[in-house]
C-alpha cells in the first residue's frame, strides 16, 4: 500500500522546474526516503558508519590471499585513519565506529586516533566452518546482540542512516556459504575471488564452501545457516540491520559480505527488507545473485571488491545530492516557469 508521504512526495517531484523523470533514478531514491522517513522533505541525513571485524577459522584452508593477523592490523588503520573507509568518513562527514566482535590477533591502538573502537570480542574468531559450526548459538545471539546495541546507540545519538561495514580475512568464504544456502544457488555461481586469490585458489574455495554445506545440511532457518557456516561479524551486522529496521531507520548496504548478512536479517525478519538500501555492486560474482534474492537495485556499479563500507560511503553523496535536489529546487510556480507537462 501507498503512503500518504509517498504520494505526496511524488507530486512534489512533479512540480520541480524540470522534465518529469529527467533525474532519473535519484528522484526514486529521493521518495524512498521520503517515505521511510514520513517527511516529504528530507532533512540531510546524518550517516553512521560501523565497520564490524572478526576472524574465521576457515582461513586456516587457505581461501584468502592474506594471513589472517591483516584483521587486527586493518581494524587499527581503520582507528588510526589510514583506510579507505576512514578517508571516505572523514570526506562526507559520516561518524566512523570499528566494533571488534572477535579478532583473533588484536593490535594496539596508539593515542590521538580518528575513530571510536569499539571492543566487544564474543571469541577469538569463529571455528572452522568446514568440519563444524562457526558460532554456538550463544556465540551467535551474543554477536548479534552487539551489533544491536550498536546501532540502537548511533541511533539514540540521532543518526538518520546506518551504513555497515566488515573486515574478516576469509570473510567472502562463510558469505557465499550464506547466499548459497539462503538462496540454493550452486557454489560455482557464487564463491568468488575475494581478495584477488588465484584460478586453483579459487577452486579450492569453491570445494570448502560445498563441503561446508554437505556438512550443515539439516540446518533449516536463516539462524541455523548463520551459525553453522556464518562469521561473527556477519551475525553483528544481521543484529545491526534488524535493529536500524525495528526502529525505523534506513540502511545504505555495502558490499558482498554486507549484503548476505543483510540476506540472514530479511529471511530471519522479512519487515527488515523495506529499510535496505543497496549502494552499490560489486566485482564479487555473488553480489549481483545476493542483490537479486533481497529485490535490490544498486545505485553504482565500479567494480569494488574491497569492503569496509566503502562502496557505501562512495554512494552517500550521490544519496544526498537525491535529497537535497528535492527538497531545495524550486517549482514551477515559485521560479515562474510555464510547466510543459501540464499543457
Amino acid at each position: 500500500m501507498t503512503s500518504s508521504t509517498t504520494v505526496a512526495a511524488r507530486d512534489h517531484q512533479r512540480k520541480l522546474t524540470k522534465p518529469p523523470g529527467s533525474l532519473g533514478r535519484l528522484e526514486e531514491v529521493a521518495i524512498w526516503f521520503a517515505d521511510r522517513l514520513d517527511d516529504v522533505r528530507p532533512a540531510r541525513l546524518r550517516p553512521a558508519i560501523a565497520v564490524f571485524a572478526a576472524d574465521h577459522g576457515v582461513a586456516v584452508e587457505g581461501v584468502s590471499a592474506f594471513p589472517m593477523a591483516v584483521t587486527g592490523q586493518m581494524v587499527a588503520n581503520f582507528v588510526t585513519g589510514g583506510a579507505a573507509i576512514s578517508v571516505l568518513a572523514r570526506e562526507h562527514g559520516a561518524t566512523l565506529l570499528a566494533v571488534d566482535v572477535g579478532v583473533a590477533h588484536p593490535v594496539s591502538i596508539p593515542s590521538g586516533s580518528s575513530a571510536r573502537l569499539i571492543s566487544v570480542p564474543v571469541r577469538a574468531g569463529s571455528r572452522n566452518l568446514l568440519y563444524e559450526p562457526a558460532m554456538s548459538a550463544e556465540e551467535c545471539a551474543a554477536a548479534w546482540q552487539a551489533g544491536a546495541r550498536v546501532a540502537s546507540e548511533l541511533i539514540a545519538a540521532g543518526h538518520t542512516l546506518l551504513i555497515g561495514g566488515e573486515m574478516g580475512i576469509a570473510n567472502t568464504t562463510p558469505a557465499a556459504a550464506l547466499v548459497c544456502a539462503l538462496t540454493d544457488a550452486d557454489p560455482a555461481a557464487i564463491v568468488g575471488r575475494g581478495t584477488g586469490i588465484d584460478d586453483a585458489r579459487h577452486a579450492h574455495k569453491r570445494v570448502v564452501v560445498e563441503a561446508a554445506l554437505q556438512r550443515a545440511a539439516s540446518a533449516r532457518t536463516a539462524m541455523d545457516w548463520l551459525r553453522e557456516v556464518g562469521g561473527l561479524e556477519i551475525a553483528a551486522l544481521a543484529g545491526f540491520y534488524s535493529a536500524a529496521a525495528q526502529a525505523g531507520v534506513p540502511v545504505l548496504l555495502d558490499g558482498f559480505i554486507s549484503t548476505a548478512a543483510a540476506l540472514v536479517a530479511v529471511r530471519n525478519d522479512p519487515a527488515v527488507q523495506r529499510w535496505l538500501l543497496a549502494s552499490h555492486r560489486s566485482a564479487e560474482q555473488g553480489h549481483r545473485h545476493a542483490l537479486a534474492a533481497l529485490g535490490l537495485q544498486p545505485l553504482l556499479e565500479l567494480d569494488l571488491r574491497l569492503g569496509e563500507a566503502s562502496g557505501a560511503a562512495l554512494a552517500l553523496p550521490l544519496v544526498q545530492a537525491a535529497l537535497t535536489l528535492h527538497r531545495d529546487m524550486a517549482t514551477f510556480e515559485e521560479a515562474g516557469v510555464a510547466n510543459g507537462a501540464a499543457t
